[in-house]
Order: C-alpha cells, then sequence, then structure tokens
C-alpha cells in the first residue's frame, strides 16, 4: 500500500512538472509572436542624452544642378602684355612679381640712340611748317589777285601739306615714346623713353632685365587688375541645352569646400571644343568684396543651378540607408519608433525628397536626429 502511494505521488509529480515545461514553452511562443522587430523603444534618458529631435515631412526646393569645373580669371580688358613700341636696352627696371602698379606708373625705361633722331625729325619739321604755312596762305592771295603762277602756288601748297603730314607722323610717334610733343625742345631731347603701365593692377610677370635688348614685339611685363575677377567653367556638351543666361553659380576652391562663393552665368559660348566635348560658361561673381584673397588661375568646382522645384522632404539626417534601401522612424507613442521603409529621391540643402511621403499621415513625426544609429542596430 505504501509503495502504490509513492507511486501515485511521483506521477502526480512528474504530471505537474510536465505542465509547467509546456506552460512556459507556450509563454514564450506567444511572447515571440507578440513582439514586433520594426519597434524602436527609447528613453526619456536616451532621447535626451542622445540630443535627438522630432519633426515632420516639409515641403523643400529642390534644385537640378550641371557640375563644372573652372578657375577664377580675369576679363582681356583688365589684363595687359606691356611692350615697347620701339627696340632699344632696358635701362632701368626695378618691379618685382607681384608689386603693386598705378595707370600711368613707369614700369621701365628704355634707351636708344635712334630716338634722338625722331625728336629731332620732330623739332625741323615744326620749325619748317611756320613759315611753309606762312608761304601756302601768302601764294593762296597772290593767286586770287593773278599776281602769281598757280605753279608757284601748287609747290607751297605741296610742301606745306607734305610738312605737315611729316610733322603729324613724328607727333604720334613722339606719344608713343610718352615723349610731350608740346615741351620738347633742342634742349632736352633724350635717348631715354619711359614705358608706362596702362592699367592699375599687379605685375604679375616680368621677362625684362636691366640692360636686355628688347624688340618692339617682345613681352617685358604684365599687368592685371583682380577687381573683377570672373568665373570660366567648362560644362560637358550634354549639359549644354539645360544651361542659360542669369542662372545661379555655387563656387567652391579645392581646399576649402566648405565655402560658397556665388555668381550668375554671364555667357554660354556657341560652340563646342571638338577634342573634349565641352562647352565654356563665363559667370561673374555676385559680391566681390568676398574675393579680394582670390587670384586669377585658382582651380574652382561649381554647380550651375538650372531648375528649381518643391518636393515633400525629411532632412537628409533622417534617412538610414542599409543595403541600398532607405528607412526612416515614424514615432508611434512616445518610447516607440516605428522602422518604416521609404523612396527616396535627390538631395539639396541637407534635405532628402521623399518620394512616398503621401502614405504618411500629414501629421506623422519622424526622428529626425539620431536615427540612423538606431536603424542600423
Amino acid at each position: 500500500m505504501v509503495f502504490k502511494g509513492l507511486l501515485s505521488l511521483f506521477i502526480i509529480g512528474l504530471v505537474s512538472c510536465n505542465s509547467k515545461e509546456k506552460s512556459d514553452t507556450a509563454a514564450t511562443e506567444i511572447a515571440i509572436e507578440n513582439s514586433a522587430p520594426d519597434e524602436v523603444a527609447v528613453t526619456e534618458t536616451q532621447f535626451t542624452s542622445g540630443a535627438m529631435e522630432l519633426g515632420k515631412v516639409s515641403m523643400q526646393e529642390f534644385t537640378t544642378v550641371v557640375k563644372a569645373n573652372g578657375m577664377f580669371a580675369v576679363t582681356p580688358e583688365n589684363q595687359a602684355d606691356v611692350s615697347a613700341y620701339f627696340a632699344g636696352y632696358v635701362k632701368n627696371i626695378r618691379l618685382l612679381p607681384g608689386d603693386v602698379v598705378k595707370k600711368g606708373q613707369v614700369l621701365f625705361t628704355i634707351e636708344n640712340p635712334e630716338y634722338v633722331q625722331v625728336q629731332q625729325d620732330f623739332l625741323e619739321a615744326s620749325g619748317r611748317l611756320n613759315y611753309l604755312k606762312s608761304d601756302y596762305e601768302r601764294q593762296k592771295e597772290l593767286m586770287v589777285d593773278n599776281v602769281t603762277s598757280k605753279k608757284s602756288f601748287l609747290k607751297a601748297e605741296s610742301e606745306y601739306t607734305i610738312t605737315m603730314a611729316q610733322y603729324q607722323s613724328l607727333k604720334k610717334r613722339l606719344s608713343l615714346m610718352n615723349i610731350d610733343p608740346n615741351t620738347l625742345s633742342g634742349e632736352n631731347i633724350g635717348s631715354v623713353i619711359s614705358v608706362l603701365s596702362p592699367l592699375s593692377g599687379y605685375a604679375t610677370s616680368i621677362n625684362a632685365k636691366k640692360g636686355m635688348y628688347m624688340n618692339p614685339s617682345d613681352v617685358a611685363v604684365t599687368v592685371t587688375n583682380t577687381d573683377n575677377l570672373h568665373i570660366e567653367l567648362k560644362i560637358f556638351e550634354k549639359d549644354l541645352p539645360m544651361v542659360k543666361v542669369g542662372q545661379e553659380i555655387n563656387v567652391r576652391l579645392q581646399n576649402d569646400m566648405n565655402q560658397v562663393y556665388k555668381g550668375k552665368v554671364h555667357l554660354v559660348n556657341k560652340t563646342i571644343n571638338t577634342e573634349e566635348r565641352t562647352v565654356d560658361v563665363h559667370g561673374d561673381l555676385v559680391n566681390e568684396e568676398e574675393t579680394k584673397q582670390l587670384t586669377p588661375g585658382m582651380y574652382i568646382e561649381a554647380e550651375i543651378l538650372t531648375a528649381s522645384s518643391q518636393h515633400a522632404a525629411l532632412p537628409t539626417e533622417a534617412v538610414a540607408n542599409i543595403d541600398n534601401d532607405y528607412f526612416v522612424l515614424v514615432k508611434k507613442t512616445d518610447t516607440t519608433f516605428k522602422r518604416v521603409l521609404v523612396k527616396i529621391g535627390s538631395t539639396s540643402n541637407g534635405f532628402t525628397h521623399i518620394l512616398n511621403a503621401d502614405e504618411f499621415d500629414q501629421n506623422a513625426e519622424f526622428l529626425t536626429k539620431g536615427a540612423f544609429n538606431l536603424i542600423t542596430e
């Protein structure tokens, strides 16, 4: 009897244990079934310490851009290759590359004995001209009164006309030599002339040196005015139909991509470089005061803003890329967010176009800061 009682107790205990194990397993299965793998729980402490932020879908301006490379340059009117109009030896030059020069400033002097002959010929022509003019006018009056012959009148007229042409020609040569014909006299004839700067700016290159013989075609100094820099870009042939005069340009230097210089398209070339299949685009800087530290020849990267439109968007930081799928976190309760797949378009100014924004409630809130780490965990 005792044995039967013990056996009964053992069987009851075994059945009880099996029932408990089944109950625990069922509870676990129910918990797994009820868990939501796309939900993320965030405590208030996590939200605050992670500097997380909430936001809604908003309409943002998106621009279509054409990327281009190029450099800062100056217009042809702001750069001059200076040479002497007359051959000679460089007598004096004190410029260094980078020196500031003013319009009309003496860049260098040049010497040649032939300059003396030009001045002498001018003074002689000037002296003869006064006599020939008087003789011509006298012969003209005598011709009217039939006192002189026509031959004498024509001779006086011819000599006066020829000498006048010589005088004007020599006067122009003296002007090119930067010698004032009105102050020239026999006492101040010289063999040295000055070459002046045609514009204000900087001496950007110097090819002349003291004692060098220079031909009229030799470039001695290059002067560049950097006050009016412009943008020179190259775009690909396929982008030409999108680029128009007046469009905005964002310009960045390669060594400082954070600084943006603003410009506008001024001119689009009408010919295509057949070797590179590119087109030249010229632009003007909007705020030239910001470009004082820039110099011609600096390499730049630019974006030409060709079109703009408004689209529903979220901050780019709110969108996480996981294996080329894009997800956002939508607020469900005060402590939970749901991970949702979205379709995206272009990105501009820190915002990403959400193509399926109409699938969300207009009052839906998204985790706009700190979402990436939560989604990828």
